[in-house]
């Protein structure tokens, strides 16, 4: 193995190997299980419960594999998904044709083919949307209590001085405004925003909330007003 491919000790000696964790075969089909039960659950249910129930399976799993090598793992189970979803909508739809039950559950976009229902911004979460996170070690003298609540909630995602949704988008922006791209510091002023305002019907689910500096946050604010304004003085066809 070479000098930049090996692993390395504590007192980073190259090791002339490297371990590869990767999800295990029992872990696997583990997994495909409670996604087969998900299916058995909701055979009759609407396409947005039957997302809304396998969101969490897939979010949780794909999260907990997410700090070893995982990836061709989460392609493979896409593949899986996939197959469960075009079998769920074969059993809905026995006598139609499997473009139609195609063209009727899933949707066209830049990222692909997306299992959403039609004029609805929920979505099936893809074991792939997950990306691989690398253990980061805890900086040499911080500590929970040394009330650096920015550092902890993008490092865990919780704070107890934090609302759970701000430390939650903390984590998933890893510290940084969405807008402006910059670092959040102590003392910053934060808000929650809808990416799409809830007067053009968005919703408050965790997919169309982001964190901004209070300042960006009024920036977008008076550019969605704007766009409204613009659409509403727009001649109809």
């Amino acid at each position: 193995m070479g000098k930049t491919k090996t692993g390395k000790n504590g007192q980073g000696k190259p090791l002339g190997f490297k371990t590869i964790i990767k999800p295990s075969k029992v872990a696997i089909q583990r997994h495909i299980r409670k996604l087969k039960d998900v299916f058995d659950n909701h055979k009759q249910t609407a396409q947005e419960r039957l997302i809304e129930a396998l969101n969490p399976v897939i979010v949780g799993w794909t999260n907990y594999y997410s700090t070893v090598s995982s990836r061709n793992v989460f392609e493979k189970m896409n593949d899986v998904l996939y197959g469960q979803l075009r079998a769920w909508g074969r059993r809905r739809h026995p006598k139609k044709e499997r473009k139609w039950v195609v063209r009727k559950y899933w949707r066209e976009d830049s990222r692909g083919q997306i299992f959403r229902p039609a004029n609805s911004h929920r979505a099936l979460y893809k074991h792939t949307n997950t990306l691989k996170r690398m253990f980061v070690k805890v900086q040499g003298r911080r500590s929970p209590y040394d009330g650096d609540w920015v550092y902890w909630g993008t490092r865990l995602g919780r704070h107890p001085e934090l609302p759970s949704r701000v430390a939650m988008l903390l984590k998933k922006q890893k510290g940084c405004c969405k807008a402006c791209g910059l670092c959040f510091k102590n003392g910053d002023v934060m808000e929650v925003d809808h990416i799409v305002p809830k007067s053009d019907g968005g919703t408050g689910a965790d997919y169309n909330l982001q964190l901004l500096h209070n300042y960006c946050h009024d920036e977008k604010t008076a550019e969605d007003q704007r766009r409204r304004g613009y659409a509403r003085q727009a001649p109809s066809c």
